[in-house]
């Protein structure tokens, strides 16, 4: 509950209740609190028994945690009941993402055989002032 709360923090919470509660109220308020505390979680765990009952023997098994949607896919893709394994495998993202940028910087990713399909021969426009391993300037300020 507190993962988030660091050392000087604490301390702070501390310095903070002995003030506005006071040294001889603040036990009392820490013992209300707790108190408050462990009767949100008894309804809590209530609550989920109830429903657990109403939903029948079928879901016996269910877990309120299930309804995060990380740990759905996480548990899906532990069970792998849809092969989503195999999906992921053969996917190649460096490979993919390679051919989309050789793509859009206009390289080819295959050589050609034939001479009709050189860009010469297809009626493109070649670029001969440029050398064909040259890169584009860097515009720091167009990224």
């Amino acid at each position: 509950m507190f993962n988030d709360i660091g050392p000087l923090e604490l301390v702070t919470l501390i310095v903070l209740a002995v003030l506005v509660f006071g040294p001889d109220k603040l036990p009392k308020v820490i013992q209300d609190v707790m108190r408050t505390v462990r009767k949100i979680r008894e309804f809590s765990e209530s609550a989920k028994q109830d429903i657990r009952q109403e939903l029948g023997p079928e879901f016996k098994d269910f877990e309120f945690e299930d309804l995060n949607p990380k740990t759905f896919i996480r548990k899906q893709m532990d069970n792998d009941d849809l092969g989503l394994k195999e999906i992921r495998n053969g996917f190649d993202l460096k490979k993919e993402m390679a051919e989309v940028t050789d793509a859009v910087q206009g390289r080819d990713t295959e050589t050609p055989t034939t001479p009709s399909a050189s860009p010469a021969s297809s009626g493109a426009r070649v670029d001969m002032t440029k050398k064909p391993d040259e890169r584009p300037p860097f515009d720091a300020d167009a990224t």
